[in-house]
């Protein structure tokens, strides 16, 4: 059946509110605007999100190639690789344009959606949320494996988020940590980030865990419905949100132009 002009307003509707959550929810150091392409900046973390040009519109389509070149002198600026990152907001013919100069497509990502109400989060754990953001950074590195080199830089973005936030962490006997979750709440909708378990302890329902101590804990503060963005080749977190009730909302991708490094 054709998509009328209607549901289609509605859908770009939903994303463009989704997208703005999700700008809150992971704020950039620096916002600035070309037309309604949001170019999003954060010299001190390097997360592609972070650090991408984000077009919010499907009529901005004029003079492509002259601001594409006035956006890479920007990222080039900030020592950052120019990143576009492509939702449903991104006109035809910039789509057409990268498709064109062969610009490379990665990281495929999944917006899923889900009612609250629809959730059984019967025998949810129920988790004392962390305080200290320091530790929940530490927290989340390592099980990310990621360099602890980032700790500032991530402490920043975290602190700077404007929504009220929770951060989770699962942690052994010992105290080391295993699993991290964050819920950020805003009104009448709630997102999740952040979620990660440990490589040596996937697939013991950690993850299921924490996402629920999460999700319990803003329906509790209000939330109606929750957000949440999982790459689309994560199968096992794909599968885990849509066991609890998620739905595929839309899907964004990054591009960046050919022979450069991701």
């Amino acid at each position: 059946m054709a998509t009328t002009e209607a549901e289609t307003t509605m859908q770009l509707a939903k994303v463009r509110r989704l997208e703005a959550l999700g700008f809150r929810a992971f704020p950039a150091t620096l916002t600035e605007f070309d037309g309604t392409w949001a170019i999003r900046l954060t010299p001190a973390y390097p997360a592609k999100r972070l650090n991408s040009v984000n077009p919010l519109d499907p009529a901005d389509n004029q003079r492509l190639g002259e601001r594409i070149g006035m956006a890479a002198k920007r990222f080039l600026e900030v020592g950052r690789p120019l990143t576009f990152r492509m939702s449903p907001l991104a006109s035809k013919a910039l789509v057409d344009h990268f498709d064109r100069e062969h610009w490379t497509c990665f990281d495929e990502t999944c917006v899923l959606t889900a009612d609250l109400s629809d959730i059984d989060l019967g025998g949810t754990i129920d988790r004392l949320p962390f305080k200290d953001v320091e530790r929940y950074v530490a927290a989340s590195l390592t099980v990310h494996g990621r360099s602890g080199r980032l700790a500032n830089g991530l402490k920043r973005v975290i602190e700077d988020i404007a929504p009220v936030k929770t951060m989770f962490v699962s942690q052994s006997p010992e105290g080391e940590p295993l699993g991290v979750a964050m819920a950020i709440h805003e009104r009448d909708i709630s997102g999740l980030l952040d979620v990660a378990v440990a490589a040596e302890r996937r697939g013991e329902g950690l993850g299921r865990d924490l996402v629920r101590s999460a999700l319990g804990h803003v329906r509790h503060r209000g939330a109606k419905s929750a957000w949440v963005q999982v790459e689309a080749n994560n199968v096992p977190g794909l599968s885990l949100y849509r066991s609890l009730g998620f739905r595929e909302a839309y899907r964004y991708v990054y591009r960046t132009p050919p022979g450069a490094k991701p």
